[in-house]
């Protein structure tokens, strides 16, 4: 596997497994619901998630991510499928209560320390029948199936490239399955996607 990713843009789907959606009161949207995060949020395996003393209910969302290997403007699915250069997991890290209060997602999602990414895969795996799985302390927390997303991952890739121009290296998460939950200091979560690329972090309060 290689380094970890430094994507120059990071385009995140939410609401894209049905039962995640329900856990939190939310309908299935009827296109994909798109919104970004920062780079600047970017850690690596090893590196401890911070907790902001804004928040008091900060959450785990473990993601398939994919990494985009060539320009993408107005593609189709076909060509989205063909400019996918690997999958990395993702840590989706949420402040809920945030994300509630304040209507839009910028803040909830864009603290730094809050996107831990996994080395990227070697080659190109099934995009179709990809595995994430998280655990908290070494208890499985989120198991689910790219086989179980509204929106496949050709189709985001075609989508989202039909409102932004996405760039080689740009990353996009697809989406969190259902069982996320509260991250606690002394906390180690863990993403996987599996047999292709796992991320664990450290949970610690803000310094």
């Amino acid at each position: 596997m290689s380094k970890t990713v430094l994507p120059g843009k990071i385009v995140c789907v939410g609401r894209n497994y049905v039962e995640h959606a329900k856990e939190l009161g939310n309908e299935v949207p009827k296109s994909p619901l798109i919104f970004l995060k920062p780079p600047s949020a970017v850690i690596a395996d090893g590196d401890p998630i911070r907790l902001p003393s804004a928040s008091q209910q900060v959450e785990f969302e473990g993601e398939i991510g994919v990494v985009v290997g060539k320009r993408l403007s107005r593609a189709s699915e076909a060509e989205a499928r063909s400019a996918v250069r690997g999958i990395v997991a993702v840590n989706d890290v949420t402040a809920r209560d945030l994300q509630k209060t304040d209507g839009q997602w910028t803040r909830a999602k864009g603290f730094d320390s809050f996107c831990p990414i996994g080395p990227e895969s070697n080659g190109i795996p099934d995009l179709g029948n990809l595995t994430v799985v998280t655990r908290v302390n070494g208890e499985e927390r989120q198991r689910g199936s790219s086989a179980q997303m509204v929106f496949s991952i050709p189709m985001l890739l075609s989508y989202i490239s039909n409102i932004m121009t996405l760039e080689p290296g740009d990353l996009i998460a697809t989406g969190t399955p259902s069982g996320v939950g509260r991250l606690a200091p002394g906390d180690v979560v863990e993403v996987e996607i599996a047999g292709v690329s796992r991320v664990s972090n450290p949970v610690a309060e803000s310094s």
